[in-house]
């Protein structure tokens, strides 16, 4: 089923975007009757303008499996393409095939493998059948869909490594650009998959392989180098090359972003500001404390809460003038040690609580649900201390919205130094090893006591730093990184970057 917005129909150079899914949310309505709405995040918001100004095509799984509804999904395709300015193109899985390469090979063992959880991976052989024969669908529907060898394909994440070889199987010659969201891992860790080769391999049959960090970029490096001697990745800089098979390979870092504007006008608009009043009501502490985490062990949320109950033990004086609010965001709950990770975070809050709250004073307030952007945007704001303590993150986005949304300067970012966002924040955060319970106590007591003059030093420097780097520089860096040696036939930047960004690129209008 191809959905065709017919008004850029005609454009060459088209950009094709492939993401595991959609980025619309389909849902149904009081009578049953699918609808379709354009999803929310930052790579959604800063890759529609480009697809739009490209006559651009967004492949990817809708979140159905049954037969039954692709009929009545082609009309909802259809609207979205006209509404969005950009057309989409659903690839229909089997749900035997969904279950063990999503569930199965993608979050049961590449997702804790890239982690350093190794220990948490389900090696088995019917998971990489599965996660095969997804990519080389995948890569038909992507065959299927190309006009013309200047039309440029970016592939996203862990989910889809093998369709770059897939689609070199299919003789296809576009330019193929890849971005992993994830860590890649170092080579020690790597060594324990499998498939390891076959994954490398694949890899390297696309024009451009882009990562979050250096030391993503390093470890991918070092594996090919250890495991496919052959081959000799050189070069200094963002970007450096190899040849394979008589073709250039390039290799880079691509720190991913955030719309910071978005976000630093958000904060202060007035439904945001009457908002933190009311939070800052509820929570009369001198202190409170915020962490926002999807539901996943990577995310170090038990580390947290331990070290939270640490610096309740270990500095007496805080009681009463610390609150914690914990967001918890559903997630892969067909997962069972999903369900008893749940467990154990509730679990240890309700011990923390029990131990700690005295008369008009709870420690730990927990919410298992996610919140809207105006809630988010609100509590970024009142809270004075935001915990980002993951055991492994590829960036982590949380640490940067809540710089974002810091618009008067005096809130304090703790950040585990095994987030991506570390490289790019180092300087400014309150670094910390996620591992070290005291570690992140001592810095909780630290940022408690941190003057305002610091706070406002360190939040100014982490704001500039966003603000530089957005997801408009991202995604403008990866497309001149990718196609930099035929950027005439691509067109000016403008038709890649919405014209205000880059005329506001380094004059921002918000704070």
């Amino acid at each position: 089923m191809h959905i065709t917005n017919k008004t850029n129909n005609s454009q060459k150079n088209r950009l094709i975007i492939v993401s595991n899914r959609l980025p619309i949310v389909l849902s149904k309505d009081n009578k049953g009757r699918w609808q379709a709405e354009q999803g929310s995040g930052g790579l959604i918001t800063a890759l529609a303008p480009v697809l739009k100004n490209r006559g651009g095509l967004w492949i990817g799984w809708p979140g159905t499996s049954r037969a039954h509804d692709k009929k009545a999904l082609e009309s909802v395709f259809t609207r979205a393409a006209g509404d969005f300015g950009y057309t989409f193109e659903p690839v229909f899985l089997p749900e035997s095939l969904v279950n063990a390469y999503y569930f199965g090979f993608s979050n049961q063992v590449l997702w804790p493998l890239f982690h350093d959880l190794q220990t948490r991976c389900d090696f088995s052989p019917d998971y990489w059948n599965a996660y095969q024969k997804v990519n080389e669908i995948f890569a038909r529907t992507i065959a299927q869909n190309i006009k013309s060898q200047d039309d440029h394909i970016w592939v996203h994440d862990y989910h889809l490594m093998g369709v770059g070889q897939a689609l070199r199987k299919l003789h296809a010659t576009a330019k193929i650009g890849y971005f992993l969201h994830i860590p890649f891992p170092p080579l020690d860790i790597f060594l324990k998959l499998p498939w390891r080769f076959q994954i490398l391999e694949s890899l390297l049959c696309y024009d451009m392989i882009g990562f979050q960090t250096q030391r993503d970029r390093r470890n991918f490096v070092q594996c090919v180098h250890a495991m496919l001697n052959h081959i000799r990745i050189k070069g200094r800089g963002q970007v450096l090359s190899t040849q394979v098979n008589g073709r250039m390979v390039r290799v880079g870092n691509f720190p991913i972003s955030i719309d910071y504007n978005e976000f630093a006008k958000k904060a202060g608009t007035r439904a945001v500001e009457k908002r933190v009043d009311e939070i800052r009501a509820v929570f009369p502490s001198d202190h409170l404390i915020l962490g926002v985490d999807r539901l996943d062990y990577s995310k170090g949320i038990p580390e947290r809460l331990l070290a939270f109950r640490n610096a309740l033990q270990r500095y007496p004086e805080l009681e009463k003038k610390i609150s914690m609010v914990q967001i918890v965001v559903p997630s892969r709950q067909r997962i069972p040690e999903y369900e008893n990770l749940k467990h154990e975070i509730e679990q240890l809050i309700s011990e923390i609580n029990g131990t700690f709250t005295r008369p008009g004073w709870v420690p730990i307030h927990y919410l298992y649900q996610g919140v809207d952007r105006t809630e988010l945007t609100a509590l970024y704001r009142a809270a004075d201390i935001a915990l980002v303590t993951p055991l492994k993150d590829g960036m982590n986005l949380v640490a940067k919205e809540y710089c974002a949304s810091n618009i008067h300067l005096d809130g304090v970012l703790i950040l585990s130094e095994f987030a991506g966002a570390s490289s790019q924040l180092y300087k400014h955060a309150l670094l910390v090893n996620p591992h070290d319970i005291e570690g992140i106590a001592d810095a909780i007591n630290q940022a408690c006591h941190m003057g305002l003059d610091e706070r406002k030093k360190r939040m100014r420097a982490l704001r500039k730093i966003v603000k530089k780097t957005d997801i408009y520089w991202w995604v403008d860096t990866f497309l001149k990184a990718v196609f930099s040696h035929d950027l005439d036939t691509l067109g000016p930047l403008e038709d890649y970057i919405p014209s205000q960004e880059i005329s506001n690129r380094k004059n921002r209008e918000a704070p």
